[in-house]
């Protein structure tokens, strides 16, 4: 086992903008990401790691508490009956230590993230970052290109409004002014000279998350256009590219996905400095370091921009994963075993030498880091609370939608909202007393109900290229009805809530 590990991820990064995986996709030029392809080759290299619960902080939830969330909550805090991997770790005598600009775990709905770790270094300031309130009045040009002044009026009180980042980033100039090479700077410093026995690190990088905001070389590397023209978005509206806000002209479209390369090769290329600390100080030989992301991104593949709206596809679901363990058996090798976000929780905790937690929904990957099994798990299912539920065997892909507007419940120690995350708490006087299967801790039982992401069932293969595919669904494949009988199985598994098995039209086995 490993002294140490580093964690390190990187919000909404695809995996076909990545040569280690050498993915067909939407690219129809080479994204450079020198510093992950070289990682690549000392790692494992997992092919088919799968999100569980979407998006950013049920995915945290996941990999620092080991709870399969989407079943029961929507986006949340940590609970009471969690034991987070901070906590797990400290009691081992590990020494644990978050870095992020995700300044999600500061707002509404996240509280309890981070307060387990020994030490926290928050870079503020991005995306709706809460941070700076002068000038009143924006730079209006810069403005145009982030925000629509109907829905984000620059002189807004809205809890969500784009014009914080106008605030917050507009006199942003040179590469070193921008998150990435400032938050991974920090962690490099952080490892450099560290004198603790045992450490867990945990690098969350908010980029290369939207606002796709580059400095001049990296805006114009993959455009001819002018990376300065007032005319071309950088942070795109999710939903539809054909209709309603998020529409967006091929040209916008072409410029939006040259921004996000932009944005992966200014991550990977400060990402360096972090593995050049590690050389210097000599730390490959006691440290697992493991790199993975939240989820994709989808940059207008089956017509949609961005994530929440429409269905989970690959796109968004399948999940780049390296690990570099100094005492595995597989390093410079792939895995093609189906594993999922969960699993990182058990893994982390295991390589540190510390307990695991019972129950966790996790399934620890050192079994195949260590060359003792070749198979993980038969089937994956992830999706967002309260819509579709998604299901893979590595080969095909099921979405299945809920019934809209159906029951579906909410379970929680707090009284959350269940919708308007990020806004103030309200009241929930229809509250009612319940517990969960994998916790002695009664809680809320907060009614709402399902939303559609679409509304029939959809079937994919997973083979060929990265990005649209042909929807096979209703062609009479037998993997469909085997989908089906399969996510009725995992939900029973999980021992999931009458309702989620009432709204998706399917019945509990035996």
């Amino acid at each position: 086992m490993s002294d140490n590990v580093l964690l390190i991820s990187l919000d909404s990064l695809r995996k076909d903008v990545l040569g280690a995986y050498e993915d067909s996709g939407t690219f129809d030029y080479e994204v450079s990401t020198p510093t992950l392809d070289a990682f690549a080759e000392r790692a494992t290299v997992f092919d088919s790691h799968y999100a569980g619960s979407l998006p950013c902080m049920p995915a945290r939830r996941e990999w620092l508490a080991g709870v399969r969330e989407f079943l029961w909550r929507p986006w949340g805090p940590i609970e009471s009956y969690d034991t987070t991997l901070a906590e797990a770790a400290r009691d081992a005598g590990v020494l644990t230590q978050l870095i992020t600009d995700h300044f999600h775990y500061f707002q509404h709905g996240s509280w309890g993230y981070y307060e387990d770790f020994n030490g926290f270094d928050f870079l503020r300031g991005h995306e709706y970052d809460a941070y700076e309130t002068k000038p009143r009045d924006v730079d209006r040009e810069f403005h145009g290109r982030i925000a629509d002044e109907e829905t984000d009026p620059a002189d807004g009180m809205g809890f969500l409004n784009r014009t914080q980042y106008v605030r917050n980033a507009g006199d942003f100039e040179g590469e070193t002014d921008f998150f990435a090479p400032r938050l991974f700077e920090r962690t490099a410093d952080w490892l450099d000279g560290l004198d603790w026995d045992r450490w867990f690190c945990y690098l969350d990088s908010f980029d290369v998350h939207e606002p796709f905001h580059n400095s001049a070389e990296y805006a114009s590397m993959y455009t001819d256009e002018d990376p300065e023209d007032p005319d071309l978005p950088i942070w795109p509206y999710y939903g539809r590219v054909d209709e309603g806000q998020s529409a967006l002209s091929e040209r916008e479209l072409d410029f939006v996905q040259a921004q996000y390369a932009g944005k992966v090769t200014m991550v990977d290329e400060w990402l360096g400095r972090i593995f050049d600390v590690l050389d210097e100080e000599g730390l490959w030989e006691e440290t697992t370091v493991i790199v993975t992301s939240d989820h994709g991104f989808l940059l207008g593949e089956y017509g949609w921009m961005a994530k929440n709206d429409g269905p989970v596809f690959d796109v968004l679901a399948n999940t780049p994963l390296f690990v570099w363990d100094p005492d595995g058996e597989r390093n410079g090798e792939r895995v093609d075993a189906l594993t999922t976000a969960v699993d990182l929780y058990p893994t982390i905790l295991e390589t540190l030498g510390a307990d695991v937690p019972a129950p966790n929904h996790g399934v620890s990957l050192r079994p195949l880091l260590e060359a003792e099994t070749d198979d993980h798990r038969d089937y994956v299912c992830y999706g967002y609370w309260g819509a579709s539920l998604n299901v893979t065997d590595g080969e095909y892909t099921y979405h299945l939608p809920g019934e809209a507007g159906a029951p579906v419940d909410c379970y929680s120690t707090h009284q959350m909202n269940v919708t308007g995350t990020f806004h103030p708490m309200v009241e929930k006087p229809d509250a009612e007393a319940d517990e969960l299967p994998y916790a002695a801790t009664p809680v809320w039982r907060l009614p709402a109900e399902s939303y559609l992401q679409h509304e029939e069932p959809l079937l994919y293969e997973r083979s060929g290229p990265f990005g649209a595919k042909e929807d096979r669904a209703g062609e009479g494949l037998d993997a469909e009805e085997r989908l089906r009988v399969t996510a009725a199985e995992l939900l029973a598994a999980y021992d999931a809530p009458e309702k989620q098995f009432d709204r998706l039209g399917l019945e509990r086995p035996g």
